[in-house]
């Protein structure tokens, strides 16, 4: 019996996949949990009670702590237990994020049920399952061409920071601020913040 734990900040996604997943004679749902930190809290739990967890179907948007820092935490922490990353936005940088974090596999959650449920059999079978069509996708994008600190200004930009707030909060000065957004939109060919910052989500780099 394969035991695994679903994480969605959606309570009726989350009831929805227990039920189909439940479905099936070989997998157990041992908890819900709807978001990241409740997840590792969790999955600690099941830990100290002699019952680790085999596999958590992980969302990548959630509030607390979201699924991919999550998943980092949960690797370095629980090494043994398979993560498979769940999302209802098919945003192809996603995949590369994700991976990078030591996801075991990545899928949509609008997958047939039994392509999930067969999904959560390879990756604790110790194979990674990556959804075919965002693969396909995630080659074609390539990684994120930012740099870890322009990602850091775009994100404040994309909340509606002007330049001297957005300095503040990463803590450089104004004029630095003004030329990491110009390497961003050059990056990004966008031709303002705004749709610098609707690429960068559309690619799954924010």
């Amino acid at each position: 019996m394969i035991r695994v734990m679903l994480t969605d900040d959606q309570a009726m996604v989350r009831g929805a996949l227990a039920a189909l997943l439940g479905l099936e004679g070989d997998l157990h749902i041992v908890a819900e949990t709807a978001n990241g930190q409740e997840c590792l809290t969790a999955v600690e739990e099941q830990n100290a009670a002699g019952s680790p967890v085999d596999v958590v179907l992980l969302d990548v948007e959630m509030p607390v702590l979201d699924g991919l820092a999550a998943c980092r935490q949960l690797k370095q922490r629980f090494p043994d237990t398979k993560v498979l990353m769940l999302t209802t936005f098919g945003r192809p940088g996603y995949v590369a994020r994700a991976l990078a974090a030591g996801a075991d596999g990545f899928m949509v959650k609008d997958a047939p049920a039994e392509e999930l449920a067969e999904a959560v059999r390879q990756v604790h079978a110790g194979k990674r399952v990556v959804d075919p069509s965002l693969a396909v996708e995630s080659l074609s994008v390539g990684p994120s061409p930012l740099t870890e600190r322009e990602t850091e200004v775009l994100r404040a930009a994309a909340s509606g920071c002007s330049i001297d707030e957005i300095a503040a909060q990463v803590h450089l000065s104004a004029g630095t601020v003004r030329n990491h957004i110009s390497s961003i939109m050059t990056k990004t060919q966008a031709r303002n913040r705004s749709e610098a910052a609707r690429i960068a989500t559309d690619n799954g780099w924010l």
